[in-house]
């Protein structure tokens, strides 16, 4: 047998196999939830990301349920559609990841809508408003941005309070990257830390724990939050706006606002955000 009956059969096999290793990663990362609203009802559920550890906004009670205010805005969302909700807490971490590889249909998880998310995520129509500050012991001296340059600051890696105090400390600034809301307040409390990037119900949460020794030190910006799904999925997209429209008309947006953040809803949310697109193109 000579070298071009071998050559043959090993080329296709090596083109057989290239082909088939340059699919194996579209395999593997292929979302594996549903992509539209009738996929949504046909599976019989819809698997939504949320925090697990940040009250008031999505957190898992002493009964093992979810609660909060994505938690019942998750829960209308599964009734807008007519099936079950499943809930998947998520550290801040991964909320991305968790919706990129199809463990969840959509995150209604503290999203801030961030141009640089929106290269990752499709995001919604905003449906709350949110303000990040920074938090210190009363005793502590923070007037200014500058006065952070010595202090160890914890914060969520990779949530808003993280590119918030990123931008605005001095070079240098030890920032402490942690796993969660609650492992960045229990880092200020146990003393690994001496502030914390926050959101503004962290004062609530640090009073609990030591009542009248901490206080809103910064003000860094006011964002907006949004549901997030995949990029491309114009059908899920198209629903979660309608929903959000809904929910704003018909006062039940409202309602969960007050009953979770003790405030009013904002009178208006922004009709566009720069590199932010609400809609699916």
């Amino acid at each position: 047998m000579n070298d071009s009956q071998f050559s043959k059969p090993n080329r296709r096999s090596i083109l057989l196999g290239g082909a088939a290793l340059l699919a194996a990663p579209a395999l593997m990362t292929r979302p594996a939830s549903a992509i539209t609203p009738a996929e949504l009802k046909s599976k019989g559920k819809v698997v939504i990301g949320i925090q697990g550890d940040n009250p008031p906004w999505g957190f898992v009670n002493s009964s093992g349920k979810q609660q909060g205010l994505d938690a019942d805005i998750g829960e209308l969302y599964g009734k807008y559609l007519g099936v079950p909700v499943e809930f998947v807490p998520l550290e801040v971490a991964n909320r991305i990841p968790a919706l990129t590889a199809g463990r969840v249909d959509v995150l209604f998880a503290t999203m801030a809508m961030f141009p640089d998310r929106a290269k990752a995520v499709q995001f919604s129509k905003p449906y709350v408003a949110n303000i990040i500050v920074l938090v210190a012991p009363k005793s502590m001296e923070v007037k200014a941005n500058a006065d952070m340059g010595k202090l160890t600051i914890a914060v969520p890696r990779a949530s808003a309070q993280d590119t918030q105090v990123t931008k605005n400390a001095p070079a240098g600034t030890n920032i402490l990257r942690l796993d969660g809301d609650a492992a960045a307040i229990q880092a200020v409390i146990s003393g690994q830390a001496q502030a914390a990037g926050g959101n503004m119900f962290y004062i609530d949460r640090f009073n609990e724990a030591k009542p009248g020794v901490f206080e809103n030190k910064l003000e860094f910006t006011r964002i907006y939050n949004g549901a997030c799904t995949r990029l491309g999925e114009k059908e899920i997209n198209a629903s979660v706006n309608a929903f959000i429209d809904q929910i704003k008309s018909n006062g039940e947006l409202a309602k969960i606002h007050e009953k979770w953040m003790k405030l009013p809803l904002p009178s208006s949310f922004p009709e566009t955000m720069e590199g932010v697109p609400f809609v699916a193109g």
